[in-house]
């Protein structure tokens, strides 16, 4: 790097790949090198869950449902794949602020054969179980019947899913986040040519309908996995795994779980809330939560890159406090917290201005429409209050203290919003409204939460 380099060359580099060390950068520049290419990953997420649900939705609500009922489903197997990013992230990230990507690489090694063995269980129990699940799930003798392949499918070829989390982890860690958005970027390209061919048989591709979806998003994901592995082995980024390292090493495989454990429990009350929701929700009809499927999809379509800023600030406090930097990390947070805001702050005013129009390019059953542009409308409200929160929620994991937000969402969520949402929903009478009420209030409480153990600045003593 010249000794005067431009802010552009420095984004290009960033998203080429160009190693930067990020404990010494300038702080701004810092967090706008490791974002961009993060948020960049992040956005392509939301394409994908965008398109997803915008060639399902032609298929009807009762498919459109099946959709969110198994992604309800799946969030239980996201909380394991993201508690288990969130230690391998800080370990890694500790290890390359204090230099020794060795270490590192064997911190990834053991992430990648715990994310294997968890996928070989979830896949026999989500394959097998497939019908009685969406059952579970309130799903009717209709839903069952026609989704059930979908459900199999998706389960079936959940190690996609952890390893393209976990690989993507030690990227960030890393610093790498070029990386990690070239892999997820392949993965959702992919799936989002493949959708319309698998489900409605275009050319040469077979018409397999709504299984056709979970066909095309396997393969997809897949494709990025191996991406992943081949950057790995072929040492194209700041972590390079050995022959030598492929195996397990039972203290760094200890202390990841440790880390993980919270990491995981916290992730799992978060989208436990979430499948409770989708449960309530379910009860008002499948319109009702065929809207409500389609709103949180494109609420994610914000909602990831922001996330992918929230990333980045978990990264700088990792490494700046393996470099032995802890004011550094603390005023990182505090920076990326206002970018987030200000992000978030403008998509949440466009959704709450433009809610019927945006949901009108996706459906034209009315009474779908009508669900999900109120709930588009009534959470987005909260998107400014849930800027600052997630960035600071991922300050702590990014340190190592995953017990913290654990604790933060085992209150906002399960003993406050599942409470909430359903007394607003059901007694009081708001029906779906009162759901989506539940949602901007429990934000709010888990920010306030976040913003007092933050100050008290225990994270930083964190060891892992």
């Amino acid at each position: 790097m010249t000794d005067s380099p431009t802010l552009w060359r420095d984004l290009r580099d960033s998203i080429r790949g160009v190693e930067f060390d990020y404990t010494q950068e300038r702080l701004g520049r810092a967090i706008l090198l490791l974002s961009v290419p993060m948020m960049l990953e992040m956005s392509m997420e939301s394409v994908f869950a965008v398109a997803d649900v915008f060639f399902v939705m032609k298929l009807g609500a009762t498919a459109a449902a099946t959709v969110g009922m198994t992604e309800a489903m799946l969030t239980i197997l996201y909380a394991i794949a993201v508690g288990l990013s969130m230690g391998t992230t800080a370990m890694v990230a500790r290890r390359i602020g204090e230099k020794k990507p060795e270490a590192a690489g064997v911190a990834a090694v053991q992430a990648i054969i715990l994310g294997v063995a968890l996928a070989l269980f979830v896949g026999l129990i989500g394959g097998l179980g497939a019908p009685r699940l969406l059952g579970l799930m309130g799903g009717s003798a209709e839903l069952i019947e026609g989704g059930a392949i979908y459900t199999r499918v998706i389960f079936a070829g959940n190690v996609t899913i952890f390893l393209l989390f976990l690989i993507n982890a030690v990227f960030r860690g890393a610093g790498d986040a070029s990386m990690a958005m070239r892999s997820l970027w392949l993965a959702n390209i992919i799936n989002i040519v493949l959708d319309p061919c698998l489900i409605f048989g275009l050319g040469p591709f077979p018409e397999l309908g709504l299984a056709g979806a979970a066909v095309a998003t396997t393969i997809g994901r897949g494709t990025g996995v191996a991406f992943q592995l081949w950057t790995l082995f072929r040492g194209r980024t700041r972590v390079v795994i050995t022959k030598e390292q492929l195996r397990l090493a039972p203290d760094v495989a200890y202390r990841l779980i440790r880390v993980s454990l919270f990491g995981i429990f916290q992730f799992l009350v978060s989208t436990a809330s979430w499948v409770a929701l989708v449960r309530i929700v379910s009860t008002f009809g499948e319109a009702a939560l065929a809207g409500y499927t389609l709103a949180i999809r494109i609420l994610i379509f914000a909602f990831l890159p922001a996330w992918g800023m929230s990333n980045a600030a978990a990264t700088l406090v990792g490494q700046s406090l393996g470099a032995g930097q802890p004011d550094r990390a603390q005023a990182a947070v505090w920076r990326s917290s206002f970018y987030n805001m200000a992000f978030l702050g403008v998509i949440g005013l466009i959704f709450i201005v433009w809610a019927e129009g945006l949901v009108g390019l996706f459906t034209h059953d009315a009474s779908v429409a009508a669900n999900a542009a109120a709930c588009l409308r009534i959470v987005s409200y909260g998107y400014v209050v849930y800027a600052l929160g997630m960035v600071l929620v991922q300050a702590f994991n990014g340190a190592g203290d995953t017990v913290t937000p654990t604790i933060i969402n085992l209150f906002a969520f399960w003993l406050f919003e599942i409470p909430l949402a359903y007394a607003l929903a059901k007694p009081l009478g708001y029906g779906p409204n009162g759901v989506y009420a539940s949602i901007v209030a429990a934000e709010a409480v888990m920010t306030l939460m976040a913003v007092v153990f933050f100050r008290r600045g225990k994270w930083k003593e964190r060891e892992i």
